[in-house]
């Protein structure tokens, strides 16, 4: 694995609707009505139903733990939600490397995460940190 300063990571997408929140809730027992009714995403100032913030920030995990492989380790993730995930709009998580440092066995890469709209409506920004075994590093 190369690690540089300003490296994007390969991106992680999903198509935002019911079908996916609908499992989410089903996992996070998280029926919310702003979730699943329309009406109700309307009241809360929205075109309709969105999305649950805490699915973005699975998608920040999942783009990270695709990254570094089953050996690698996520030490801290961290996100602001600024922007609904509505339906039918891909959702996409990234990361950019802005930072990284051998320490003993391990290299610890620091990277700028996001999730963003197809459109590039950034929706919720955010840091993680993530460690990969030395032996996957290639300098």
């Amino acid at each position: 694995m190369q690690i540089e300063i300003g490296q994007e990571i390969p991106t992680f997408e999903r198509m935002a609707g019911f079908h996916a929140w609908n499992r989410f809730a089903a996992v996070n027992d998280e029926f919310v009505p702003i979730h699943m009714d329309d009406d109700a995403g309307r009241r809360a100032g929205n075109p309709g139903a969105f999305g649950m913030g805490s699915l973005q920030f699975s998608y920040l995990h999942a783009v990270l733990r695709q990254w570094i492989g089953d050996d690698g380790r996520i030490m801290e993730v961290a996100c602001q939600f600024r922007a609904p995930n509505l339906r039918g709009l891909t959702t996409i998580a990234r990361g950019k490397v802005v930072g990284f440092r051998d320490e003993g066995n391990e290299i610890i890469v620091d990277l700028q995460v996001w999730t963003e709209t197809e459109e590039g409506t950034v929706m919720a920004p955010g840091s993680a940190t993530v460690s990969v075994p030395k032996s996957a590093y290639v300098p």
